[in-house]
């Protein structure tokens, strides 16, 4: 297949990328800058592909691009910032998508867990609803502008992506320090479910996508965790106590609202989808998972 990714220097885009070639795909790089090197091509969230001529012939395009959540507080500028790169960006993407003479059959978006909101212990698979908060508005407005690929794709799919764990970037690696340190423990009550998967699940998921499935579908591991078994998890991995819990007040007035909606929101999500649909888990439990990353970053880093 030839297959365009955006968001493809992020985390999640890079191990995607690695993945498709070593299959043997023909993957083309969505970059914000004019090329520099054969398989990139120039798109823009404000206005999308640069030169539509150039991506004639592509069979799928995966949308990951996006401004990241948790880069600190949601001030005014932040909110916005994370809001046009998603349903703004994506919809003059499928517009630019539409001028070409053959659009691509399949178009997948990334989307988060954040779409559920702060839902408790409620099981949620892709039927539930949207939750409340400015990432559940987010996440609702993003599948929508994803949705409009529909009129000239075959399949659309939505991404719904919960923490995304490898050593490699993201929460993990912040994580690590007071852990290692001895210094960790739980977020709040603990209480909290984790929604997370790991980086090779995520984007074997994806490959798995771009030959089935359609609308929404849950990128999360099987193995429902809370905050409180996700720090007993990190600190058994790594050997240590976590015996110094941070109070829920605390990271409200260090964090804000992302706290609220990300720190402290609960979200019980299955991957109802990706189950029924045959996909094999490499990483199917945290500690695992872990164990997997924790081993890695420790050959890295020459330990």
């Amino acid at each position: 297949m030839k297959i365009a990714v955006s968001g493809s220097s992020g985390l999640i885009g890079s191990a995607l990328i690695r993945m498709l070639e070593q299959s043997g795909h023909d993957c083309r790089r969505l970059v914000r800058r004019p090329p520099r090197k054969p398989g990139e091509l120039e798109w823009r969230p404000e206005r999308g592909l640069a030169e539509p001529a150039a991506a004639q012939g592509l069979d799928a395009v995966v949308h990951l691009a996006g401004e990241s959540v948790a880069g600190g507080r949601w001030t005014a500028a932040r909110r916005y910032r994370i809001r046009s790169s998603r349903a703004p960006a994506t919809l003059r993407l499928v517009e630019s998508l539409s001028a070409l003479e053959r659009p691509p059959r399949v178009f997948l978006c990334a989307s988060a867990a954040g779409y559920y909101g702060d839902r408790g212990d409620e099981l949620l698979d892709e039927d539930s609803p949207a939750g409340d908060g400015f990432l559940a508005s987010v996440c609702r407005d993003w599948e929508a502008a994803a949705a409009t690929a529909a009129t000239i794709c075959e399949r659309v799919v939505m991404l719904r992506f919960g923490v995304v764990l490898t050593v490699a970037g993201g929460a993990l690696p912040r994580m690590l320090p007071p852990f290692r340190f001895g210094l960790g423990g739980r977020l709040g009550s603990g209480r909290q479910y984790f929604p997370w998967i790991h980086l090779e699940d995520a984007a074997a998921a994806i490959r798995h996508l771009l030959d089935h499935g359609e609308g929404p579908v849950n990128l999360t591991a099987p193995q429902q965790v809370t905050n409180s078994e996700l720090t007993r998890s990190l600190a058994r991995t790594l050997r240590r106590p976590a015996l110094l819990p941070v109070p829920a007040p605390v990271l409200a007035a260090v964090f804000g609202a992302m706290a609220r909606e990300t720190l402290l929101a609960s979200a019980r999500v299955v991957p109802a989808r990706l189950g029924s649909g045959g996909f094999a888990y490499r990483h199917p439990t945290l500690d695992s998972a872990l164990r997997h990353e924790l081993s890695q970053g420790d050959v890295r880093q020459g330990c």
